[in-house]
């Protein structure tokens, strides 16, 4: 067989089976992710492993999930979910469009029923890594409310933060809310302005939700360990000091060099991490408040 067939040939399977070299990459950059399971009530449960924290909601109507995670983690979100209960998910939620919480829709979406916001439709629908088995088949602007297992859960639109397509889930009867990436635990978060997504939206969005929590809820943040009040409080001070300090600086007419140079101040040290270093932070900061 000469080269030009063998080519041709492995191009054509790869092709059929929607393979891409990058996915092979990615299945070995995901083989020793483990996802480990934390029941938060007695039908509710989050899962962790790379990517965001998936909420599950498993009982008599069956399981749903909040976000999927990366595609090459599917089965092993699968094997986790078996050991919660029998099935497959029949409703999967998206709180966004990152593939990092909905690089599972191909594969949940072959039998269960995807909801998200109108933005995230759009966004995904755009991409071309994504089937139609894999965009969300039932959207909404504010929100829309979903009753399943006794409980009702309410996915919400707050407005522009994260991105301009976010949802965060409140459970009427158990003390849970996913807040999906409009929550890194003790971290500074990813704000995609250029996915429509705003830095005061944002710090408002979590004093919403905040003014709707208790001491007794359990936050599932999109990223980092499972929280409660009062490290959204803490996140929430963050976020208003860092909007203040760089309002200020932008007053005094620094540049965006002079600001970095300069640095955060004492009080947002810390908080940085692989992402979002404080650099990126101040960044995010500088171009998400200077054309306001």
């Amino acid at each position: 067989m000469n080269n030009i067939l063998r080519f041709a040939l492995t191009s054509l399977l790869i092709g059929s089976y929607g393979i891409s070299i990058n996915s092979l990459a990615d299945e070995d950059k995901f083989a020793k992710v483990e996802i480990a399971a934390t029941k938060l009530s007695e039908h509710v449960y989050m899962l962790t492993g790379a990517g965001g924290n998936i909420g599950v909601s498993a009982g008599e109507d069956g399981l749903l999930i909040i976000d999927d995670q990366f595609a090459p983690l599917a089965d092993k979100i699968s094997a986790a979910l078996a050991d919660i209960q029998a099935g497959k998910p029949k409703y999967i939620v998206n709180t966004h469009y990152h593939g990092d919480h909905t690089g599972g829709n191909g594969f949940f979406g072959q039998t269960g029923t995807i909801f998200a916001h109108d933005n995230v439709l759009k966004r995904l629908a755009s991409n071309q890594d994504f089937t139609k088995q894999a965009l969300p088949s039932i959207t909404y602007d504010q929100g829309i409310n979903i009753h399943f297992n006794g409980d009702t859960l309410s996915l919400v639109h707050l407005g522009a933060g994260h991105t301009d397509g976010d949802s965060v889930i409140f459970w009427r009867d158990a003390p849970v809310v996913h807040m999906g990436d409009l929550f890194f635990k003790d971290r500074f978060p990813y704000i995609d302005l250029k996915g429509g997504g705003s830095v005061l939206g944002y710090r408002d969005s979590v004093a919403t939700i905040l003014a709707r929590v208790d001491d007794n809820t359990k936050i599932i943040p999109g990223h980092g360990e499972l929280a409660n009040k009062q490290d959204l409080v803490k996140f929430k001070q963050m976020l208003d000091t860092s909007i203040d300090w760089m309002n200020t600086q932008l007053k005094s007419g620094k540049s965006l060099d002079a600001i970095k140079q300069q640095g955060l101040p004492d009080d947002l040290q810390g908080w940085g991490w692989k992402f979002i270093s404080q650099e990126t932070w101040i960044e995010t900061l500088y171009n998400g408040l200077k054309s306001r």
